[in-house]
Parts: C-alpha cells; structure tokens; sequence
C-alpha cells in the first residue's frame, strides 16, 4: 500500500514515498470536499463521489486478493482435483499483481497531487485481503488442513491484521529522515508474505501438494489431534516478523 499525501495508511509499501510535514491547500481542498461527500446527507452514491483515482486503483489491490481465494475455492471444487492446475496458478498469479497496484496507488495520487480520508484505510484493508488472507488460503489450498495447521494459519493472518493496526497508530512516531520519510520499517512489511507465495509456487511446479506428492516435511504427529504440516512454521514466523517491534529494517 502505498502512501497517500497526507494520509496515514498501514501497508508497508506505504513508507516508500517521502511525506510532506503539512499538506498542501490542494489536499486541504481535496480532503474537505470528501469530507462533505462521506457526510449523512450527502446522497446515496456520495461515496462512489468521494473516491479518487488512486483509491479505485487500490480497489484493485484487493480485487486481486479476493479473487485470488475464489480461485483457490474453485480449485478445491474441481472434479479432476487435485491434478487440474489452472485455478491454482490463478490464484498464485493475482497476488504479486495486487503487489503491482499496491505500489501504483501511491505513484498515482503523488501524481495527481490528490490526498484521500478513505485511502488510509481502503490501503490496510486492501494488504490484508492480498497478503495476508490470501496467501494463508492458498496454504490451506494446497495442503495445511489440520485443524493444528488451521489455528497457525488464523494466527498468520492476525498478526498481519495488528501489523497494520499498529502502523496505523504509531507512524506518526517513528523516526523520520530529512524529507519526511520513516527511516525504517518496523517489523517485517506484509507484503513480504509473497516471499511465502513464491516458494508455494515452487511447490506447485513441483506436484509438492496435498493429494500428489505431498507438501515438503510431510505431515508430524499423523492421527493425532495435534497433527500438522511443518511447513505451516513458516507462516508462523512470518507473523511473529510482522509483530516484531525489534525488527528495524532500513529503507531504500
């Protein structure tokens, strides 16, 4: 999610771009007039008004999430599951272009010189769906279906939920360099979950799935109430990364 001028968002990308102390009369302007569109008696479509153009692109970020785990869905669906493919490279496809709209919304209201009230928030929401629900459903996908594996997973996904709740509160107060800008992410951004996403499409390539060859480590503790997939740890330390507060990584 990138920032938007002005606005305080909670994606990790949204650190990228440098942020002016005071906003500009145009964003003053541009904020107060969606102010009045969001308003109770501003009209029935005076929310669709009050988008701006990087505010749809962000629509795509999350458009791209949620069709990501209908895919997954209709992998499972399938009749030649688990061996017909196309839906699952959908969905592994859709995630890294989510990536790609979740570095233009920043660029295009930069451009456009256009701050937005609902473009922090429609950014935090957009990343979760994206990387953070997504990818936890393409791991249940493709083979980490315990009810162990399931609770990790939950677990995955909640820690980027607070990751963006966090940013959201305390940017503000981290650390800036002369332009403006944080000088580091705290916690691992989530869109680093992709990293996860490009190792499952390894495993994918491989037939290294549930119902073909089975995922790598295959399952521990098999029978038991407590059986699961070693590879769910994975997820697992990629959200206590995202919670981290003594993780400080530089920016570019």
């Amino acid at each position: 999610m990138s920032r938007r001028p002005g606005a305080v968002d909670g994606s990790a990308s949204a650190d990228n771009a440098p942020v002016d102390s005071k906003p500009s009369r145009t964003e003053d302007t541009g904020q107060e007039k969606q102010k009045m569109l969001l308003g109770s008696n501003a009209g029935h479509f005076s929310m669709i008004q009050a988008l701006h153009l990087a505010d749809l692109i962000t629509e795509l970020n999350g458009f791209c999430g949620v069709m990501s785990i209908f895919s997954c869905l209709r992998y499972c669906m399938d009749e030649q599951f688990p061996h017909n493919k196309p839906q699952l490279w959908a969905a592994l496809t859709l995630m890294p272009l989510g990536l790609f709209f979740d570095f233009m919304d920043g660029r295009v209201a930069r451009w456009r010189k256009k701050s937005s009230l609902m473009g922090q928030e429609l950014d935090s929401l957009a990343d979760l769906v994206s990387f953070g629900l997504a990818p936890a459903s393409l791991a249940f996908t493709i083979g980490m279906r315990t009810t162990l594996d399931s609770l990790l997973l939950t677990f995955f996904v909640l820690c980027g939920l607070t990751r963006l709740a966090r940013f959201n509160v305390t940017v503000q107060t981290l650390p800036k360099d002369a332009t403006g800008k944080s000088k580091y992410f705290e916690g691992t951004p989530i869109p680093t979950t992709l990293a996860i996403v490009t190792m499952m499409a390894y495993w994918v390539s491989q037939d290294w799935i549930d119902g073909v060859n089975g995922l790598p480590g295959g399952v521990w503790g098999k029978g038991a109430l407590w059986q699961f997939h070693p590879a769910v740890l994975i997820f697992v330390l990629s959200g206590c990364g995202m919670v981290s507060r003594t993780i400080h990584i530089p920016k570019p």
